[in-house]
C-alpha cells in the first residue's frame, strides 16, 4: 500500500511538472508569437517611412526642376509667372532678387506664394492625377496631399518649399519635409558672339572669321570683311533650317543683329559707290550707346565651378591640374577632360584657371589646345584658346530662338545641325583662335580676338535658352545644405 501510495504521489508530481513545462513553453511561444508580430509591424512601419520620405524628397526635387523649366508644362501654367525671374539686378539682368538681394518669394507658411492643397478635388487632380499629374511620376509610392513654396528664413537663398506626402497602405503613413533652395546665379549670355576687341585684320584672307546665326554679334571694336554680302541680312520669312552661310545661295538669319562699337570695313570694295549695309548691322555703337557686354566675375565664377562644376589648374604646356593642385609629370591632357563620346554626354561647367591662379593678366594666362572631335559642356578658360577639331563633329538636336518675345506664344522651331564640334559655352579671357572650320551650338565669349589659322572659321548658332541663364549641366536652383528638416 505504501508503495502504491508513493508511486501514485511521483505519478502526481510528473503530471504537476509536465503541466507547468507545457505552461511555460506556451507563454514562451506566445511571446516569440507576439515579438515576431511586433517585429513585422516595426519592419513595416519602418518600411513605409523609408518609402514616404523618398517620396517627400523626390516631390521636393520635382520642384527643383520647375525652376528649370519655368515655362514648360511641367510646373503647370498657374506657376509659370511665379516660378520664373521677376526681377532685375543692378546691371537690369533678370534676377530671382531686387537690388537689395531680396528673393522675389516674400510668402509665408500661412499665405504661400504657391499652394497645392489636396483635400480640394481640383487640386488633388492637378498634382496626382496618375497621367497628366504634376507628380505622375512618383504615383506609386504614394501621393502628395499639401505643397507650399513661400520665403526662406535663411538670406540670401531663394526659397523653402515644404511638402506633405502620404504612402497608399491603410492606414496612410505620412511624412513632412521642409527644405530650403538656393540659386546658381550665372549671368544670362545674350548674344551668340562677344568680341571685346577688332574682330578681323584689314589684310585680304584675314578678315573676321566669324559668322553667327540665330543670335548676335556684339564686338567692340571694328569688324572686317571682305565684301558686304558676306554679311548675313536679317528677315522674318526665312525658312528655318540647320544650313550654314556656305550652303546658302543669300546669306540671312530671323534672328541676327550685329552690334559694332567701331566701323565696318571692307578689303574688297566694288568700284564706284559704296555699298549699304543690312538693316541689321548697326556700325559706331561706341560711345553712344555703347556696347554691353556680359561679364563673369573672376571669382565668383571660380567659386561656382569648384562647387557645381569642375575646376582646373593649367601650366604653361597645356596640362590640367584637378582642383588646382599642380603635380609635375601628372597633368591631364585636355582631350582627356573635354572629349564627350557623343549628343547627350554633357560634361558640366568646366573652369581653368590662369598660370598662378589669381585674376588674369597679360603676364598669367596660359593657352589651352582643344583638339576634340566633339564636346558637350561649358568652358570657361582664363587665357587663350586654340579651336582645331580632329574629326567632322556630330549631328546634333536643337531648338531655334521663339518667333515671337510673348512668353505665352514661344514657339521654338527643332533643327538638326549637323558637323558640331562644340555644344554649349566657350568663354576665354584671352584670345580664341580657329584651326580648321569649327561649329558652335550655344554662344562664344571672348576678352580678345578671334584669329584664323590657316583659313579657319568658327560658325556659331545660338542656344536661346543661356538667355535666359539654363545652362545644361549647371543648376540653377539647388537644394542649400544644411537647410533640409523632416518634420514628422
Amino acid at each position: 500500500m505504501v508503495r502504491m501510495r508513493k508511486t501514485n504521489n511521483q505519478r502526481g508530481i510528473a503530471l504537476i511538472g509536465a503541466m507547468v513545462l507545457v505552461l511555460i513553453l506556451s507563454l514562451l511561444g506566445a511571446t516569440i508569437l507576439n515579438l515576431a508580430g511586433q517585429e513585422t509591424i516595426s519592419s513595416n512601419v519602418g518600411r513605409e517611412a523609408v518609402v514616404a520620405q523618398q517620396l517627400a524628397d523626390a516631390a521636393g526635387e520635382v520642384v527643383v526642376s520647375w525652376f528649370h523649366r519655368p515655362q514648360g508644362k511641367s510646373a503647370g501654367s498657374a506657376f509659370s509667372a511665379t516660378l520664373a525671374k521677376r526681377n532685375h539686378d543692378i546691371e537690369g539682368i533678370l534676377s530671382f532678387f531686387d537690388q537689395t538681394g531680396r528673393s522675389q518669394f516674400v510668402g509665408t507658411m500661412g499665405q504661400p506664394d504657391v499652394l497645392l492643397e489636396t483635400g480640394r478635388a481640383s487640386d488633388y487632380q492637378v498634382s496626382n492625377d496618375s497621367r497628366t499629374g504634376l507628380f505622375h511620376a512618383l504615383h506609386h509610392l504614394g501621393r502628395i496631399e499639401e505643397l507650399k513654396v513661400y520665403a526662406p528664413s535663411t538670406p540670401g537663398l531663394l526659397c523653402t518649399v515644404d511638402v506633405r506626402v502620404a504612402t497608399h497602405t491603410n492606414p496612410p503613413f505620412r511624412q513632412s519635409v521642409l527644405m530650403q533652395l538656393g540659386t546658381v546665379d550665372l549671368p544670362p549670355l545674350r548674344a551668340a558672339v562677344q568680341v571685346s576687341r577688332d574682330l578681323g585684320f584689314f589684310q585680304p584672307g584675314n578678315e573676321a572669321p566669324v559668322s553667327v546665326h540665330w543670335g548676335d554679334l556684339k564686338v567692340g571694336g571694328d569688324v572686317v570683311v571682305g565684301r558686304a554680302e558676306e554679311l548675313p541680312a536679317q528677315s522674318r520669312i526665312v525658312p528655318v533650317t540647320g544650313l550654314g552661310y556656305d550652303e546658302m545661295s543669300h546669306r540671312e538669319d530671323r534672328w541676327m543683329d550685329a552690334w559694332i562699337g567701331g566701323d565696318v570695313r571692307m578689303t574688297q570694295l566694288p568700284a564706284g559707290e559704296l555699298p549699304a549695309l543690312p538693316h541689321n548691322i548697326h556700325p559706331q555703337q561706341t560711345p553712344t550707346p555703347g556696347i554691353q557686354f556680359d561679364r563673369w566675375n573672376y571669382e565668383h565664377t571660380k567659386r561656382i565651378a569648384q562647387r557645381h562644376g569642375r575646376y582646373f589648374a593649367i601650366d604653361r604646356d597645356g596640362f590640367l591640374y584637378p582642383d588646382g593642385v599642380v603635380s609635375p609629370g601628372h597633368g591631364l591632357t585636355p582631350d582627356a577632360v573635354f572629349q564627350s563620346k557623343g549628343p547627350g554626354d554633357h560634361q558640366g561647367l568646366i573652369f581653368i584657371d590662369t598660370l598662378d591662379q589669381s585674376a588674369p593678366r597679360e603676364d598669367n594666362i596660359g593657352t589651352l589646345r582643344l583638339h576634340t572631335a566633339y564636346w558637350e559642356g561649358h568652358l570657361v578658360m582664363q587665357g587663350h584658346v586654340v579651336v582645331a577639331p580632329n574629326g567632322s563633329g556630330q549631328s546634333i538636336s536643337a531648338l531655334s530662338p521663339p518667333d515671337t518675345d510673348h512668353v505665352a506664344n514661344q514657339v521654338r522651331t527643332p533643327v538638326q545641325l549637323s558637323r558640331v564640334h562644340f555644344n554649349g559655352v566657350l568663354s576665354a579671357a584671352g584670345n580664341i583662335t580657329v584651326a580648321g572650320r569649327a561649329r558652335v551650338y550655344g554662344a562664344v565669349v571672348t576678352g580678345g580676338t578671334i584669329l584664323s589659322s590657316a583659313g579657319g572659321t568658327l560658325e556659331v548658332w545660338y542656344d536661346h535658352d543661356l538667355s535666359q541663364g539654363l545652362y545644361r549641366g549647371v543648376p540653377l536652383v539647388y537644394r542649400a545644405p544644411g537647410a533640409w528638416v523632416a518634420q514628422y
